[in-house]
């Protein structure tokens, strides 16, 4: 039997059936379209995850305070980090070339009667080229402002929206636990890293923090939340990882486990490239349950069809059809419905893809493997799922078939 033959009868019939067939396809397009956003939608977020992590610099380490096993499974981390930890690594370690020692606390921060919840950060001046910051008005804590445990702060452009609308907050005081802070800044907008808000966070001397909002209760000097550090290079970042920690265990007498970490921009990268690469695999194969949900419609219309036309079989193979035209025959119909579903399902797919990168963070893309696969895994379940249908058909009694009908 002629193959183009077959397919224009396939063709003619499922068209003779739109509503059928239009449902039939409805699982497969569903099942293409979910897989191809999922992976559109899971690649686009480690993209969002690797453009944020870049834009710390690819020279940068942190330092965190905890054993590896407190920062795995508490949020409140013990402070083992000390300022005279940052000043060693400065003044030591060769390989590096600034530090920034950082301590956060969240707290109410209030202009006239208007109160919001922000991180504050007690920073020193190394911070805005260690982080990669900048200052779009006024300027940033200095070492005098250190010195002295200046109240003075430096806004992010969101707290400035918030608190002031269109009035310059420049000379304004603002208060934090009861203590007026002269504002001396503002800082460019930087957006979000990790969930939080960095537009968010007023910053602070690092002293001022310590000495009055949240206090010094170690003994060894004054704690601080992480401790940035940048490299001289690139090709410098792993001798100062290495260094750095042998430094630490020296300073903290260490024979055991750390107390601390030393991550690179490009471990914790890693991390967060497995995460997202496993979670899209999983939404992928959660979607994927669609297609083979999809397939067993096929085969069920495919069935329905066959008892439909017994009397059609019967009366073909009465005239000399073989038992393979006959096969063929539905096998062509099975993979046009479902090749026809995985097309309209990836168009449906990609249009969703271009939604979530226009009105998201998320660069979301399509993944020309995934197309290829959803389409590919659409005309295999059609000729897997039509088999038995077909085979079916095909070994129907031509007598038995004319008379039933």
């Amino acid at each position: 039997m002629d193959i183009k033959e077959s397919v224009k009868m396939a063709v003619t019939t499922l068209v003779g059936n739109k509503l059928r067939s239009g449902l039939t396809m409805l699982g497969i397009i569903i099942g293409n379209a979910s897989v191809i956003a999922m992976v559109g939608i899971g690649v686009g977020a480690q993209k969002l995850a690797e453009e944020q992590f870049q834009s710390l610099g690819p020279n940068v380490l942190f330092v965190v305070p905890g054993t590896r096993e407190a920062r795995q499974t508490t949020f409140n981390l013990p402070k083992t980090l000390v300022l005279e930890d940052a000043e060693a690594i400065a003044d030591i370690v060769p390989t590096v070339a600034e530090v920034a020692p950082q301590i956060n606390s969240r707290q109410v921060i209030t202009y006239r009667n208007q109160n919001m919840d922000a991180l504050i950060s007690g920073v020193t001046p190394e911070f805005l080229s260690v982080r990669s910051f900048d200052v779009s008005k006024g300027r940033f804590i200095s070492d005098i402002d250190l010195k002295r445990n200046q109240r003075v702060a430096v806004l992010g452009s969101e707290i400035v929206e918030r608190l002031f609308g269109t009035q310059n907050p420049l000379g304004k005081q603002l208060r934090l636990k009861n203590i007026s802070f002269e504002i001396i800044g503002i800082m460019e907008s930087k957006g979000s890293f990790l969930g939080n808000n960095q537009d968010e966070t007023v910053f602070v001397p690092l002293t001022t923090i310590a000495n009055q909002i949240v206090g010094q209760t170690s003994p060894y000097g004054t704690e601080v939340s992480f401790i940035s550090v940048s490299a001289k290079d690139e090709n410098s970042v792993r001798a100062a990882q290495f260094q750095i920690e042998n430094l630490l265990r020296l300073r903290h007498q260490i024979t055991g486990e750390d107390d601390f970490g030393v991550q690179t921009q490009k471990d914790i990268l890693q991390v967060v490239g497995t995460i997202t690469g496993g979670l899209t695999l999983m939404l992928a194969a959660i979607a994927g349950i669609s297609l083979f949900v999809g397939g067993i419609g096929v085969m069920n219309i495919m069935l329905v069809s066959v008892s439909e036309r017994t009397q059609e079989i019967g009366l073909r193979k009465a005239i000399g059809a073989r038992e393979e035209d006959i096969l063929i025959q539905f096998l062509i119909e099975a993979i046009i419905l479902a090749a026809a579903g995985g097309l309209f399902g990836t168009l449906i797919g990609v249009g969703g893809v271009s939604l979530v990168a226009a009105f998201s963070p998320l660069k979301a893309s399509v993944s020309p493997v995934a197309v290829i696969m959803a389409v590919g895994v659409s005309g295999g379940i059609g000729l897997f799922f039509g088999v038995v249908p077909a085979r079916r058909a095909a070994k129907l009694d031509p007598i038995v078939a004319l008379r039933t009908a």
